[in-house]
């Protein structure tokens, strides 16, 4: 949008700015959406957090759905997982091994809000079966704090399936292209 180099600095990108502003404004002939689009670039290429999101993911943190940078923040720690594979390129398919990591923490989380399930069930089981005082029931608000805090966490463990989800889906359309053979280890 700018026509700056990749590693322009905060000047560079002023004077570039400033240069494509002069025919771009609305008030010079400009349309609205292309000053529009101008702007918010200038604005992403001065932040430098914005700018290294949008470097190594192609989305600006702030025009982009929150869903969608849980996603990535998930996939960018299995893309380091891929940098640190000892393994030699094209000896696995490292696209796989990511969908394969992302199904493992669907169903561990799942299998984690089954147990907080039962747990619940267990302490309002112990809530029916305890006798309440007249006076004040300390037994029964701390154990329905328990079950209060025990729904949190299953609905922050079915948000970050949500997240898992989304990193999936963002996988969709990619392969990877494995060697036809390996050398084989010397005998």
């Amino acid at each position: 949008m700018l026509g700056v180099p990749r590693d322009a600095d905060g000047q560079a990108i002023k004077s570039a700015y400033r240069h494509r502003a002069k025919t771009a404004h609305p008030d010079s002939g400009g349309d609205v959406e292309t000053f529009s689009k101008l702007k918010a670039s200038y604005e992403l290429l001065l932040d430098p957090v914005r700018r290294k999101i949008y470097d190594d993911t192609g989305f600006d943190p702030q025009l982009t759905d929150a869903k969608d940078l849980e996603g990535l923040m998930m996939l960018d720690a299995l893309v380091n997982d891929i940098i640190l594979d000892e393994r030699q390129p094209g000896s696995f398919d490292p696209v796989a091994a990511m969908r394969r990591k992302l199904t493992d923490r669907i169903v561990n989380t799942r299998f984690h809000i089954l147990e907080l399930e039962r747990h619940r069930g267990r302490i309002r089981n112990h809530m029916d079966r305890i006798g309440r005082r007249p006076e004040s029931d300390v037994l029964g608000r701390m154990l329905s704090a328990r079950c209060d805090a025990i729904a949190d966490a299953m609905s922050k463990a079915e948000a970050e399936i949500k997240v898992i989800e989304q990193a999936y889906s963002m996988l969709e359309g990619y392969s990877y292209e494995l060697d036809a053979e390996m050398p084989k280890a010397a005998e």
